[in-house]
């Protein structure tokens, strides 16, 4: 994830009424699209809790009471009168989830004896969250167990963006018998033109250098579209789309430098 995924082409014009974080803002203080709106915010929820799992840890909690507290603040967040109480002004959903948790464990100690799991509620399993397939970024150990908090949780949502956006692309080449392909070129999306070795990887697949060149080059306009997707889900509008993947791609690179 670098600068690169900034730039927008003009045949990737975004809808942003539609987007969840929009969706969900636009049906707090209404009866109309609440369902859909409910929906939309189990869903990035259930996308970033890792980010929320990680900041509890970092805050000191063995791995037992974050998972039960992580429980507890996702049953928080989706009920029915969080937005109604949360800081509007905050146009991210990772700023107001971040707020939020904040003040959550603020009496997280009295939480953590008065209910278990969010009570008679479970937000997901934990086998399922846990079976999940490992990072495929590179983030240093020194930079797991030593960032704040709060960069902790940056840095987790930021790799979570580029997962999504990874896992959609590798779906996409699925559909259309190009895993290989995605295998091969996925890992030098966002790599500069000259710490690409094609020769390495026209052997490797068997074709021309040429044919490399231009898949790649492809791969990667989709991966940014798919990346800046991901991005405009979780904001209010358009202007704040460019800002938050600056943000993410630098604290993505200050923890895996």
């Amino acid at each position: 994830m670098n600068a690169e995924v900034g730039e927008e082409s003009a045949r990737e014009p975004r809808q942003f009424a539609t987007t969840r974080w929009s969706l969900i803002l636009s049906a707090a203080n209404s009866e109309s699209g609440e369902q859909e709106a409910r929906t939309a915010l189990d869903e990035l929820c259930r996308t970033y809790w890792r980010p929320v799992f990680s900041f509890i840890c970092r805050r000191g909690y063995s791995m037992e009471d974050a998972q039960d507290l992580t429980q507890d603040f996702f049953v928080k967040i989706l009920g029915r009168n969080w937005l109604e109480h949360a800081d509007r002004n905050r146009g991210r959903f990772r700023s107001l989830l971040l707020t939020s948790l904040q003040n959550f464990l603020v009496n997280a100690a009295e939480r953590t004896h008065t209910r278990k799991r969010g009570g008679d509620m479970e937000f997901i399993s934990w086998d399922d969250w846990m079976a999940e397939a490992p990072s495929q970024l590179s983030i240093s150990p020194h930079a797991l167990d030593s960032l704040p908090a709060e960069r902790l949780f940056d840095l987790r949502w930021a790799t979570t963006v580029v997962e999504q956006a990874l896992r959609r692309l590798r779906e996409e080449c699925e559909g259309k018998d190009r895993l290989r392909l995605f295998y091969a070129l996925s890992r030098h999306l966002t790599e500069e033109r000259d710490e690409v070795s094609y020769a390495d990887l026209s052997a490797a697949l068997g074709v021309a250098e040429t044919v490399v060149r231009k898949q790649l080059h492809i791969m990667r306009q989709r991966y940014r579209c798919l990346l800046r997707d991901e991005v405009a889900h979780t904001v209010e509008n358009s202007a704040d789309v460019e800002e938050e993947i600056r943000y993410l791609c630098a604290a993505l690179a200050a923890a895996t430098a």
